[in-house]
């Protein structure tokens, strides 16, 4: 039990090294002590603020086919880590280091000679101790590699006025979005109450944000067929069914790393952002003029 309790708070290369099948001895390349300042957290009082995270990760490899013959482009790279550290750190601001470890293990192991990898994470700044996580993935729990989806149409992302939710034709319009057998995201801007006022950027982007969301969901009930979706994961899996949904924007948006130039208040700006990184086949603004798009005015007919 003593050597089980040092192990299991040993560092990773050790643990990797006790662990290590006797039959197929493996090397290893490991990454000590590499700490970021980064926005990561579940709780409120960490958004807005970098705090450090220490990394350290290993990799076992398995043995090379051909003798290296001291070449660099026959080995797994330190670089390699890295690159996939700052690669999981780039793509989205995320809550939880469990989420960033697995991604962090994923990218490593698409490399062909890893084989196992010892991912341990840990925050420096919640107190006078540190708190992190570790995990162990290897290619044999990855399973059977899926091949990537093609040949899926972009989507349309279209602009509803607050005259166009409301007005009784929208049913019709929604006929003819269907009918383009194009998946379609709708977005929209603030209702007509005035937000409340915070006094203070940050809080009153969440407040700008949660108003677009509340139009959100009074153009869901409008119609069945306007579901509100949040999630990067929700959006994908919506425009692979070719299904009309409601962008809420809050997650994407405060989790974007490059986020919008545009205020939550530029309700159409905001909406050509999001047409951006959806690589839309189309913006469409229905009754509203939007950036970089097309404006429908509310008499015309939407033919597309």
């Amino acid at each position: 039990m003593t050597s089980e309790l040092s192990l299991a708070f040993a560092h990773p290369e050790d643990r990797a090294a006790a662990t290590a099948p006797a039959d197929a001895p493996r090397d290893r390349i490991a990454l000590r002590d590499y700490v970021r300042a980064v926005e990561i957290g579940a709780f409120q009082e960490e958004r807005g603020i970098a705090q450090r995270l220490r990394f350290n990760v290993v990799v076992e490899v398995g043995r090379a086919s051909a003798p290296l013959a001291d070449d660099v482009d026959r080995i797994l790279s330190y670089d390699t880590i890295t690159e996939a550290v700052e690669g999981a750190l780039s793509e989205e601001r995320l809550s939880l280091l469990e989420t960033l470890a697995e991604r962090i293990a994923e990218r490593l192991l698409k490399e062909p000679r890893a084989r196992r990898v010892f991912v341990r994470i840990e925050k420096l700044d919640r107190g006078p101790f540190s708190l992190g996580v570790e995990i162990e993935r290897s290619q044999a729990q990855l399973g059977p590699v899926e091949q990537a989806e093609t040949g899926f149409a972009r989507p349309l992302v279209v602009f509803l006025s607050n005259e166009a939710i409301a007005d009784p034709r929208l049913p019709g319009w929604l006929d003819s979005l269907e009918a383009l057998s194009l998946p379609v995201v709708l977005t929209v801007g603030a209702p007509e109450t005035p937000c409340p006022a915070a006094g203070s950027a940050m809080p009153q982007r969440r407040i700008d944000l949660l108003a677009l969301e509340q139009n959100a969901w009074v153009l869901a009930a409008r119609d069945r067929r306007c579901i509100v979706v949040e999630s990067r994961t929700e959006i994908t899996h919506a425009i692979h069914a070719g299904r009309i949904v409601v962008w809420a924007p809050s997650k994407i948006v405060l989790d974007s790393i490059d986020g919008p130039d545009v205020a939550p208040r530029d309700a159409a700006g905001l909406s050509a952002w999001f047409a951006e990184i959806l690589n839309a086949e189309r913006l469409l603004g229905l009754g509203a003029d939007v950036p970089g798009g097309d404006t429908l005015a509310l008499a015309d007919k939407l033919d597309l």
